[in-house]
């Protein structure tokens, strides 16, 4: 698997850091060590502490050239770092020696690799800190101060330069330019963002207008023809074009959820070009829409849009008769499971109950059943109620449109 760039700088970064850190470390704890026994007359434990830390830390970096785990690397000079600061705590003044907050440059060391390592590391160290504490106040003692009294200032002066040096000199640069590439790389993927979001919505305005092409072609092949029941069918597929145009205009219209369609106003502004397509604008006919602020998916709402577009046309032509006031509803409220429920239908004539998907030869009938399989649904028609009324379950779909078979 290729591993994305920003990762691999992400994953170098840490790497350099351990390692000037490490080499910083114990260069540093070198010239602590020779300080201290030819310029402090600091002798015994402390020195000897420094170099052993300078050495065991090197060959930790060096092991680290042959193995590359770099989490073995870390904890290995976190260890040696609390080690080492807790021996020359213990011999230059216990709890009250400066050189005990190199236990927080440990703890902050942690933090700056991941929140998880920082977190052990802060509580080890309080630990440390609190037996410290504790130690002070007793009286059993297994280490004296060993840093003679004269040499005390200059022991914590060398010791807040080894804390600053390390905080400053070398966490703060990196964590500096890793927070600088960061910043860089959150402008370049919010522009390449906000170029992906103008490109889609390029895609939904072309995709809109040519199927507004399609759409025209097809009403000035129907005008042209003489048969009516061919222009009616012309006609029909012309609707259905509309209703998928409709999806693309809102998601081009949208600032924010290309990929989601509000359902109430596509719902509306479908049935409202169905009402005055097919009775003109001076009908009789009206709409009861119940939906609420629902999202859906445009995988979900294509299909969603035919159906609604099926029986309507069918509410329309057949159901409410030439100019006679009729009544269209459609309602739809959300279930469990992104499931919903659709009530449709209109309070014209109706249909015969003996007629369904496979005894008629209509193509509407057949769309409608089939395009509600494809929302993972099923759809029946409620013969109680005067008219023609559906009742479809279905399911938000969040993969492609299939072809309808």
């Amino acid at each position: 698997m290729k591993i994305p760039k920003a990762d691999n700088e992400l994953v170098q970064d840490k790497i350099d850091l351990v390692l000037k850190v490490n080499y910083s470390s114990s260069l540093f704890a070198i010239v602590f060590g020779l300080a201290c026994i030819f310029f402090l007359d600091i002798q015994g434990v402390i020195p000897y502490t420094f170099f052993a830390y300078a050495l065991l830390n090197l060959a930790n970096t060096f092991a680290y050239l042959k193995h590359h785990n770099l989490t073995l690397t870390y904890n290995t000079t976190s260890l040696l770092s609390m080690t080492g600061a807790i021996i020359v705590t213990l011999f230059s003044g216990g709890i009250q020696s400066p050189f005990i907050f190199i236990l927080a440059i440990v703890v902050f060391a942690a933090y700056v690799t991941t929140m998880a390592y920082g977190q052990i590391y802060l509580i080890l160290n309080l630990v440390v800190v609190a037996l410290l504490f504790l130690y002070d106040l007793g009286d059993f003692r297994i280490s004296e101060n060993t840093v003679p009294e004269e040499s005390q200032s200059w022991f914590a002066l060398l010791s807040v330069i080894f804390a600053i040096y390390l905080l400053g000199g070398v966490f703060g640069k990196n964590l500096l330019r890793a927070h600088n590439k960061l910043y860089r790389s959150r402008n370049e993927i919010q522009h390449r963002i906000a170029e992906k979001e103008t490109l889609l919505k390029e895609v939904h305005h072309r995709v809109k207008n040519n199927l507004q092409t399609v759409s025209s072609l097809l009403s000035l092949q129907s005008r042209a023809l003489a048969d009516d029941r061919i222009s009616t069918i012309i006609k029909s597929s012309q609707n259905r074009v509309v209703s998928m145009a409709m999806v693309h205009e809102m998601l081009y219209k949208r600032e924010d959820y290309l990929s989601k369609i509000e359902l109430e106003p596509y719902v509306k502004e479908l049935c409202e070009y169905l009402v005055r397509s097919i009775k003109g604008n001076m009908n009789n006919v009206k709409l009861n829409l119940e939906i609420d602020d629902y999202k859906l998916s445009i995988d979900t709402v294509i299909p969603l849009g035919l159906i609604i577009n099926e029986t309507i046309t069918n509410a329309l032509k057949y159901g409410i008769k030439d100019d006679s006031p009729g009544e269209v509803s459609v309602s739809l409220q959300k279930l469990k499971d992104h499931r919903y429920l659709m009530h449709i239908g209109d309070n014209g004539v109706g249909y015969p109950e003996e007629i369904s998907p496979k005894t008629s030869k209509s193509l509407g009938l057949k769309l409608i059943h089939n395009l509600a399989r494809q929302l993972r649904g099923s759809i029946v028609r409620e013969n109680d109620k005067k008219g023609t009324h559906y009742r479809m379950v279905f399911e938000e779909v969040v993969e492609e449109f299939n072809a309808i078979e």
